[in-house]
């Protein structure tokens, strides 16, 4: 099984949003990312829109509808009333539950037993009920598994910020992270839980992360889309393609 990529576009609508207008198109983006064979698309609409809006979620919607089956839509967000009225209206594949701190730059934790809202397991039930798979963003801990299997979650996607700062630091402490995050991956399996990852993953700790055991997707937008600016879209996504099929080179080995 090989792990699928879904590419975050969020940076795009930051780029465009900084000057006003449409440029850069998000839908271009999205399909640029498509064209090459991304099979799938994620976005994370804030409350403050500082990126991607209402408006581009329905209109990558409507530009991903034809692909139903092929392109999975994956909109992610904290369970505020206007993000669950939005996934109940555009009905993704997938709807990732995120918790957000006020003024954070970007998610900084997943989900535990402690911070999770009451609401929780009903806003996921609705979800099922329309047909939308839903993943619980969850640091790579044991109990926070156990605890996201009670919820009626279908994944969990960990959270690998840790992940990457431990891959900096040399492969004595990236194994150790890794690691862990094996251990929840298979808990999770072990508990009838399908397993993605995002935050911070790039062409190169993706070339150890890739081996966790049953990791279906990932989601990857900040480093993807920063080397876009310099090298383009389309190439990029071809790279992370390549890394995530079975012996894919990482660009040291590339170089080499």
């Amino acid at each position: 099984m090989q792990t699928k990529l879904s590419v975050n576009v969020n940076k795009v609508a930051t780029l465009r949003n900084s000057r006003g207008g449409g440029v850069p198109s998000v839908l271009d983006a999205v399909a640029v990312c498509v064209e090459l064979g991304a099979p799938g698309i994620t976005i994370h609409p804030r409350a403050d829109a500082r990126h991607i809006t209402r408006a581009d979620a329905r209109d990558i919607a409507r530009a991903l509808a034809p692909l139903r089956g092929r392109v999975e839509y994956n909109i992610e967000g904290d369970p505020r009333p206007d993000w669950i009225e939005l996934v109940h209206e555009l009905k993704p594949d997938q709807a990732t539950i995120v918790p957000v701190l006020p003024g954070e730059i970007t998610s900084q934790a997943g989900w535990t037993r402690d911070n999770a809202i009451e609401a929780l397991p009903e806003v996921i039930a609705r979800f099922k009920q329309d047909g939308i798979r839903v993943s619980l963003f969850i640091d790579p801990v044991l109990e926070v598994v156990e605890w996201a299997a009670t919820t009626g979650a279908d994944r969990v996607e960990l959270y690998t910020e840790p992940f990457a700062r431990a891959y900096e630091r040399g492969p004595a402490e990236a194994q150790a992270s890794f690691d862990r995050y094996a251990a929840a991956a298979e808990r999770a399996k072990a508990r009838g839980l399908g397993v993605n990852a995002g935050h911070d993953l790039d062409l190169d700790n993706l070339t150890m992360f890739r081996t966790l055991p049953n990791l279906l997707e990932v989601s990857i937008g900040h480093a993807l889309i920063s080397r876009a600016v310099f090298v383009g879209l389309g190439r990029v996504v071809r790279e992370y393609l390549d890394v995530l099929a079975a012996g894919g080179p990482s660009r040291q080995e590339k170089r080499a």
